[in-house]
């Protein structure tokens, strides 16, 4: 039988957000079919123990805050000299802020939520696509509440809008360079951050919260970890060359 060759095989990716659940998983499923991975995220601590738990040795990470210039630089550079080159930027980090209505809601809350989710975004297409090869990738985290609205999360709603918005602008900007750029739109994922938003829509039965979202979903459930990791993993691969500037939508018929 001949050599299986693995759809990430040699490719360099950049994963921020690189603790969280939806990273983690992604840097495994890239680990696993050939791919050098750098994380990124803001506490070391919790960096150290996804990088330990991966066990490769071709994992590399840094704790930056994707808010600040200095520190975006600072982990491009880190992951250029770890691993020579860029071919996969997975732009991921994010926050969801907390749920209130526009009226009420924390003007220091709405600024951070931005500052992370558009202005952190920005700044990591801003000094990674210098550094990334020609025909690489770039895969941005957006959500189904950068396609339609939802109350009482007005800062998380305008930030993935904002996501949505960079990705169709940058696409065409770096279309010359058969750099592809897209968005993966996910409706609720089994993770901390629908945690904390079931608790913030109903404190008092965050369990039926859950319940009430799963009932908004045709297939009836939250999509697990794995099922965004393998969206982006196809995005990544040369299998997507010809996909760019488009909302890869993953939410179980919630929009259809």
């Amino acid at each position: 039988m001949g050599k299986v060759v693995k759809r990430l095989a040699d490719k360099v990716a950049i994963i921020t957000g690189g603790a969280g659940s939806i990273g983690k998983t992604t840097a495994k499923l890239f680990l696993d079919n050939g791919a050098k991975v750098f994380l990124v995220d803001l506490d070391e601590d919790s960096l150290k123990k996804v990088a330990d738990d991966l066990g490769s040795k071709n994992i590399k990470y840094a704790a930056a805050d994707v808010t600040k210039s200095e520190d975006v630089k600072r982990y491009v550079a880190e992951a250029v000299n770890a691993f020579g080159t860029i071919d996969i930027f997975f732009n991921n980090a994010g926050i969801e802020g907390v749920v209130k209505p526009t009226v009420g809601y924390p003007e220091d809350i709405f600024d951070k939520v931005i500052a992370v989710n558009v202005k952190g975004v920005f700044l990591g297409n801003k000094y990674v696509l210098p550094k990334m090869k020609d025909g690489g990738s770039v895969i941005l985290t957006a959500s189904v509440a950068g396609i339609t609205g939802s109350p009482n999360v007005t800062a998380y709603i305008a930030s993935k809008h904002a996501v949505v918005g960079m990705m169709r602008n940058l696409a065409i900007e770096v279309a010359p360079r058969k750099i592809r750029v897209n968005t993966i739109n996910p409706s609720p994922v089994d993770n901390r951050m629908m945690r904390s938003l079931e608790a913030g829509y109903n404190p008092d039965d965050a369990i039926g919260m859950k319940k009430a979202f799963e009932n908004s979903i045709p297939l009836g459930r939250y999509a697990d970890p794995i099922e965004i990791a393998q969206l982006v993993q196809f995005l990544a691969s040369d299998e997507s060359k010809f996909i760019t500037g488009t909302t890869q939508v993953i939410d179980g018929g919630m929009n259809a």
